[in-house]
This record gives C-alpha cells, structure tokens and sequence, in this order.
C-alpha cells in the first residue's frame, strides 16, 4: 500500500482553500432584508452584529445623506442676498453660538443649515430687511468623526472635516489587511430620529467604478468584514507549520 503524505496533502487542501478565498471575496455578498446593529453606532464605538436584535434594511446602494447638525468650531458661510456687508464667513464658538451684524449672537449648534438660515431671516425681518433670502453652506465639519474598525490596519476613531467618501475613510486607517472580505464592507448610522440602518458595500466595485464611491457621515461606522475563506486557510498553514518543520522537502 502506497504511503499517503500527510503534511502534503494539508498543503494541497491549504492551497485549495486559498483559491476559494480569493475568489470569494470577488463576489458581492447576498442581500438580506435585516440585520442587527449595535446600539453603540450612536457614539461612534465599535459595533458588532451580535449586539442587538433590531432588524434594519439592507441595500448595496449609496448611504443617505440625512441632514447634517451645526457643532462648536464648524466654518459657516453666511450669504445675505443683495447685502453683501451682512454676507461673511464665521466659526462656531465652543458655546456654539456665532455673532453677526445687526442680528447679533445667535445659537448655532445643534440647528441645520435650513433651520439656520431661517432664524437668521427672522431675525432680519423683523427690524431691518424684507423678505430676506439667507443662505448658510457648512465649509468645515469640525466637529465631526467616523470610526473604522474591522480588518483595516488602523482601526479607530477619527475626526473629518468636510464630506468624506468611504475610501477615504478606509484610507485615514491605512487600508484594509489581508485578510479583509472587500465585498462585505458595512456602514452603519443611527439617524437623528433613532433609527438604525446599515448598508454594504463591495469595495472592488466602487475601486472599479461599477458603483459610487458612498458618503460617509458624522458618527457612522465603517466596519471591515473578514473572510472567512482566508481564516481558514490561515488556520491550516498554522497548523501544519510543524509538519512542515520536520519534513523539509515539501
């Protein structure tokens, strides 16, 4: 009877896994219509699917983009059509508040850019200007952050400023490792109503230009999927490593 290898044909099994592995994560995940999200997505901590039971809706497309809130040393820019004395740029004091002419200070935290300009032309209708036509573009987002955890070389908390799309937010964590499942990249957010969501992305698509590159927004997470064929795989080449040792001709 001929003698079987054993550590050759671990090393075979091993290599086999690997191909599928890689070709796995090619393929985008199946779509599923709910999922659980960590209450903890709120604070900008690490999430796990395990935490919670709330289902919530699952699509590959791009994140929405809910109404982003005013925060202490945010960069507003104030335009007061037809006066351009009133019109300027001005940041957020640490109260949250900012001061204009003729309006004087006004609470600026925690309001929208809409909810902004609107007191803002209050203010201005009642003494001074009719009908004025206000607007209020956000410039810098200081105080705003997004955590990246999972498979990724960095994982932590990190503060943006501006919008941000999902690779650059892989790319302030110095990328995904090699062990990540690209076609399983999820983005969760907690709206400003309470309600949970999460969205997956395949990053080779998004990487090719088959689908958009998503906004990613204050307090989000993004957390890297690993595959489960590379894990595997690893486990075997750790296991056989010993084998391998005592015999070296393989």
């Amino acid at each position: 009877m001929q003698k079987v290898n054993i550590p050759a044909l671990l090393v075979l099994m091993v290599a086999l896994l690997m191909l599928s592995a890689c070709a796995s994560t090619s393929t985008p995940p199946a779509e599923t219509t709910s999922t659980p999200v960590a209450s903890s997505a709120s604070t900008g901590a690490g999430v796990s699917p395990t935490e919670t039971s709330t289902p919530v809706a699952v699509a590959n497309t791009r994140v929405g983009t809910e109404e982003y809130r005013i925060g202490p040393q945010d960069l507003l820019e104030i335009q007061v059509v037809g006066v351009q004395d009133l019109s300027r740029t001005v940041r957020v004091n640490s109260r949250g508040s900012i001061s204009l002419p003729l309006v004087g200070v006004v609470k600026a935290a925690g309001l929208t850019s809409q909810e902004l300009e609107a007191e803002l032309a209050t203010r201005l209708a009642k003494d001074y200007l009719q009908n004025p036509q206000v607007s209020v573009f956000i410039k810098e987002f200081t105080s705003q952050r997004v955590t990246v955890e999972g498979e990724v070389k960095k994982p932590g908390v990190y503060p943006i400023k501006g919008h941000i799309t999902l690779l650059q937010s892989l790319a302030t964590a110095e990328g995904i490792t090699n062990m990540a499942d690209a076609s399983n990249i999820k983005v969760f957010r907690v709206a400003p109503d309470g309600t949970r969501s999460v969205q997956v992305f395949d990053l080779e698509q998004i990487r090719t230009g088959a689908a958009p590159d998503p906004e990613v927004r204050n307090d989000d997470v993004v957390q890297v999927g690993q595959s489960q064929g590379k894990a595997v795989a690893k486990g075997l080449m750790e296991f056989i490593l010993p084998f391998r040792l005592l015999s070296p001709a393989l």
